[in-house]
Formats: C-alpha cells, sequence, structure tokens
C-alpha cells in the first residue's frame, strides 16, 4: 500500500520532533511504499537537510510553517465573499466555544458548533483549491475585523470580547500559521488523493493536511499522538494576554476535536495520553495505544552484564532544565549522604537553550554549597560526591556507559510524557527510583520504586531502600529488563503499525485506478469487494450466518461458528 505520511517539525529532517521513530517505523515496514509531506519549522531545519532515506521512500514534499510569501492571488468579488462566509463561520464558532477548561465528554453528542467549525475549515480549502491559494486572505484586514465582529457578537467568550486590535492580530497571524497546509497543492491525484492511508504523526497542524485529503479524496486518516499536541499548546501558552489565550484555546480545541472525529484510528503512545486525548474529546472505540519503539541492541551489552556497577553510585540521565527538578534531586542526595556516606550522584546530560544554561549553573551552585569538596586527609586533594558529566566525556563515552555507572536510576521530573531515560535504565537492567508523573508508572509497571514529585525526603528514602538491598536491585533490574524488551522495542512498534495499516485499509474502498508497467488500467486488478467500505470485512459475518439471519433481539451464535460468537466491529463513517 502507498502512505502518506504527515510530519510537522521532524522527519525526514535531521533535526526535529518524532525524527527517530519514524525512520525506524518507514524502514520496518519495507514493503510498503511511503510519500512523505513534511512541514518545516525553522530555515536552519531546512539547511542542515535530511536525513538518509531508505529506497520505499519515493517522494518527499516540503512546505515551511516559519515563512510565506504572499500568494498574489487576487479574488474576485465571488471569492471574497466566499472567503467572508468561511472565515466568519470559523470565527464565530470560535468565540462560541466554551470556556478554556471546560470538560468535554467524548460520550455526548457532538454539538452544532463542532460542524460550524468543521464547514467552515472545508468551506476554506475548498476556496483556497479554486482560487489557488488561501495566505493573502488570511492575513488581510477584512480576516482582522471578521474575527473582531465575532469577538464582539453576542454570546462570544467573556474574555475574547475585550480583545484589542494589537491581539486581534496576533490570533489571526496564529490562525494564518496553523491554516497555511490549506493553500497547498499537496491534495491533487498525484499528491495525497493517491494514498490509500494518511499517517499523521502528531496531531494539530501536521493532520491538516490528511484532513483535507480525506475531505477530497476519501482517503482515511491515522492519527499518532505521543505527546498530546492540544496539551503542548496549553502549557505553552502559559503567559499572555487573556483574550488570546481563551481564542487560541478555543481555536486548538476544536481543530483536535475535529481532528479525533474524523480520524478512522488515534494512536498515542501510553494511557496519560489517552486519558488527554479522551477527555479533549476522542471516541474510546478509536483509541489503540502503540508504544513508542526504541532500539535495545546498544544496550544489550550492558543489561546482560548484570550489576557489577559501583554499588553505592546514583545516576540521572537526561536533558537539563527546569522540569527535570535536579533541585529537589540534590537536597535528596543530601540526606542520602547523610546516612550513607560512601554514596554518589553522578549527573549525565546537557543545557539546552539560555533557560537550560542558567538552571545547570544554579545546580552547579547549590551543588557547590551543600557538598563542599572532602578531603580524607591534609594532603589530599578534596572531591565533591555529586559530579556534572556529558555524553561523550572519557568516563561517560557513550549513553550506555552511562547508565552502567551506577546501581541505581533516578527520575527526579516534576513534568514528563512519556519517560524515555527510564527505559533505556531499564534495557539496561537498572533499578529505578522516579517521580509519579506522566506515564511513569504505566512504563514501570511494578519494577522500580515510585515517588511523589517535589518531595526530597520520599525520593532519599526510596534511594537508601535500594542502595542497602543489592538483591532487591538485581531482581528489579533484571524484571525492568524483561518488561522493556517485551513492550518497548523497535519490532512490537513496527508490528502494531503494520497491523493498523491493514486493518484501517481493510475497511476503506479503493479509490485509485490500478495500471501495469506500461501504465495501462487494469480494470480487474482488485478485487470487487474492495470497492465496497467495510462492512464485507467484518468478523461477524464472516463467522456464521449472515446479518439478515440474526434474531431480533440481538445476534445468536453463528450455525457453523466452532468457538464463541465473535463481535462485530462497526464500519467506519463513509467518505465525504
Amino acid at each position: 500500500m502507498r502512505i502518506g505520511l504527515l510530519t510537522e517539525g521532524g522527519y525526514p529532517y535531521v533535526s526535529g520532533d518524532a525524527r527517530l521513530w519514524c525512520d525506524r517505523l518507514v524502514r520496518g515496514l519495507g514493503q510498503h511504499e511511503f510519500d512523505i509531506y513534511a512541514l518545516s519549522r525553522s530555515e536552519r531545519q531546512e539547511t542542515e537537510g535530511w536525513i538518509p532515506l531508505p529506497p520505499q521512500v519515493s517522494r518527499v514534499r516540503t512546505a515551511p510553517l516559519w515563512t510565506a510569501e504572499d500568494d498574489g492571488v487576487a479574488y474576485g468579488r465571488r471569492a471574497r465573499r466566499r472567503f467572508a462566509d468561511g472565515y466568519g463561520e470559523l470565527a464565530a464558532a470560535l468565540c462560541t466555544a466554551p470556556e478554556p477548561g471546560t470538560p468535554q465528554d467524548a460520550s455526548e453528542p457532538l454539538g452544532p458548533e463542532a460542524d460550524r467549525f468543521g464547514n467552515a475549515l472545508y468551506a476554506l480549502a475548498e476556496l483556497a483549491r479554486d482560487e489557488g491559494g488561501l495566505v493573502g486572505a488570511l492575513r488581510s484586514e477584512t480576516a482582522v475585523r471578521t474575527l473582531e465582529c465575532a469577538c464582539r457578537a453576542p454570546g462570544a467568550l467573556r474574555a475574547a470580547r475585550a480583545a484589542r486590535v494589537p491581539e486581534l492580530l496576533d490570533v489571526a497571524a496564529h490562525v494564518e500559521r496553523v491554516l497555511r497546509p490549506l493553500s497547498l497543492d499537496w491534495y491533487e491525484d498525484d499528491g495525497l488523493g493517491s494514498a490509500d492511508l494518511c499517517h499523521a504523526t502528531t496531531g494539530g497542524t501536521a493532520a491538516l493536511p490528511g484532513l483535507l485529503a480525506r475531505h477530497f479524496a476519501g482517503v482515511p486518516l491515522l492519527v499518532t499522538e505521543y505527546g498530546v499536541q492540544l496539551r503542548a499548546h496549553y502549557l505553552g501558552t502559559a503567559d499572555g494576554p487573556p483574550s488570546v489565550r481563551a481564542l487560541l484555546a478555543s481555536f486548538h480545541r476544536r481543530l483536535t476535536a475535529e481532528v479525533y472525529r474524523r480520524a478512522a484510528c488515534i494512536t498515542p503512545g501510553n494511557t496519560h495520553a489517552r486519558r488527554w486525548q479522551e477527555r479533549c474529546g476522542a471516541d474510546r472505540a478509536k483509541l489503540r495505544t502503540v508504544y513508542p519503539g526504541m532500539e535495545a541492541s546498544r544496550f544489550t551489552e550492558v543489561g546482560e552484564a548484570g550489576d557489577c556497577a559501583d554499588p553505592y553510585t546514583l545516576v540521572w540521565v537526561g536533558r537539563i532544565e527546569p522540569a527535570k527538578d535536579l533541585v529537589s534531586l540534590l537536597h535528596a542526595f543530601a540526606e542520602i549522604r547523610r546516612q550513607e556516606p560512601k554514596a554518589r550522584l553522578r549527573i549525565v546530560g546537557a543545557a539546552v537553550g539560555a533557560e537550560g544554561t542558567e538552571y545547570l549553573g544554579h545546580c552547579r551552585a547549590l551543588a557547590a554549597q551543600l557538598f563542599p569538596d572532602e578531603a580524607e586527609g591534609v594532603h589530599a586533594v578534596g572531591d565533591n560526591p555529586v559530579s556534572f558529566e556529558e555524553i561523550g566525556d572519557p568516563a561517560v563515552p557513550d549513553l550506555a556507559e552511562a547508565y552502567a555507572a551506577g546501581a541505581v536510576v533516578v527520575l527526579s521530573s516534576v513534568v514528563e510524557g512519556f519517560p524515555i531515560s527510564l527505559v533505556e535504565a531499564m534495557f539496561c537492567g537498572r533499578a529505578t527510583v522516579s517521580t509519579d508523573v506522566g506515564a511513569v508508572v504505566e512504563v514501570i509497571g511494578g519494577t522500580g520504586l515510585v515517588v511523589p514529585p517535589r518531595n526530597p525526603r520520599a525520593l532519599a528514602e526510596a534511594c537508601l531502600a535500594l542502595l542497602g538491598d543489592p538483591e532487591r536491585r538485581e531482581r528489579l533490574g533484571a524484571a525492568a529488563r524483561a518488561r522493556a524488551l517485551e513492550l518497548f522495542t523497535v519490532e512490537q512498534n513496527v508490528a502494531a503499525f503494520h497491523g493498523i495499516y491493514l486493518e484501517i485499509v481493510s475497511h476503506s474502498p479503493v479509490r485509485r485506478v490500478l495500471v501495469d508497467d506500461a501504465g495501462e488500467p487494469l480494470p480487474f486488478g482488485a478485487p470487487a469487494e474492495t470497492h465496497l467500505p467495510g462492512r464485507w470485512t467484518e468478523p461477524g459475518h464472516l463467522a456464521g450466518r449472515p446479518r439478515w439471519a440474526w434474531t431480533a433481539g440481538g445476534a445468536t451464535a453463528p450455525v457453523r461458528a466452532t468457538g464463541q460468537p465473535q463481535e462485530t466491529v462497526p464500519a467506519p463513517e463513509r467518505a465525504s
């Protein structure tokens, strides 16, 4: 099958999000053909280029989100009226949406505002396709005035009513950036229209081309979120004018709900993300948890070597930033040193950005204050029990050696999505002490100790419990490695997506004409039933008597069934 892989700020660029797992997925599914449609986030990302691509990638099409030239499209009177109507409906849907923070129950029927937003979105997409672009119109004074009218209308959000012109300009500019994929020429029969399946590697803007491919050509959409984009937006816009935050939160909430509503399947990376998706309106029947796949081979030597590290050394590995809460870890280590003077703490990681660099300096100063250099005698050189190192240093040449350096691996974060460093420690067969944030409890599954976040005393007690019990450390480490090899490898990730691809495509009718090597059409190249959506593939139908032979009170046992009656799978919604 042909897969349209939709990315934002990641694959196939050298730097960015979701680069590694996308590359592993594409390489692991060599029997399929991939077309990559990538949205870049910065000029630097485009300058750095792409990673080497496998032969199953037939083509790559890119578009920038960080800049956009005016498309130069001059609308006529009818087109201007279409834009005003479509953008007016979109703005009205945003301004009359529930206040941010209002819970949304997926079991409740979708209200008229959901249809209003979706209809307006697709009306703008059709206008962009007919007229050749939408960038200039979204930047126009008409767009700002339309947004202002929606904010002043009766029933508008309370925070939006007080929006001033500069704030409306900020909102309109943000909406234009997010809706930039509407102006792309990716949706014709030689583009996403020819794909069997669109796979968006994240929600939000990356999934927007998939929505349009579904609208224009009936291509089914699969959405994968290892970090929920709506949650990231909420966390990233804590500051700013209330009107801007309210309008943008409403816009992203509506866009996310439309993506979840139209997707054939949604694959969260963990239960924590799954709960967020359900809270944001995703249908539980569409959710399938697929854990990230990680390369386990580079940790094999350390994992199979057993616990041969310094029994008094704690190791922390990760990206140094305030969310990792190294301050609490240092205070916890001060308590550990009082009860175990031989204990040492190795912090392995690099700071990212100005905020991370400043935080690293603060942690170094705190470590020097809490643990003055100590010497065993008057002629010895003092040594601090806390060390700050980076991967590539002589003592830690690679990531596996970093985890091998200690008997216990510690995670002290206050905010965490899927804890990659924790999984790497499990591959290495290390006992772990972690804070109860994000998907930590789901990942370790009882193979490590978990304490509340921002609680140095509890963190210290858990570390001391493992440092003083070598047999328990070895038992937990072995269990952690077995769990990681079962759930978090590349092989299980690729196999899961392979099955989901087949399941979605089997419930979707064939849309493109099959041709031979000479380009001539093959009228019987696909079975007749592949032109029908969904129901012919239902397990319940194949297992025994047809639907029309079932009793009125419910499904009865099939006449020729050899086991229990199979549960019927509801057919997906027909392509619009």
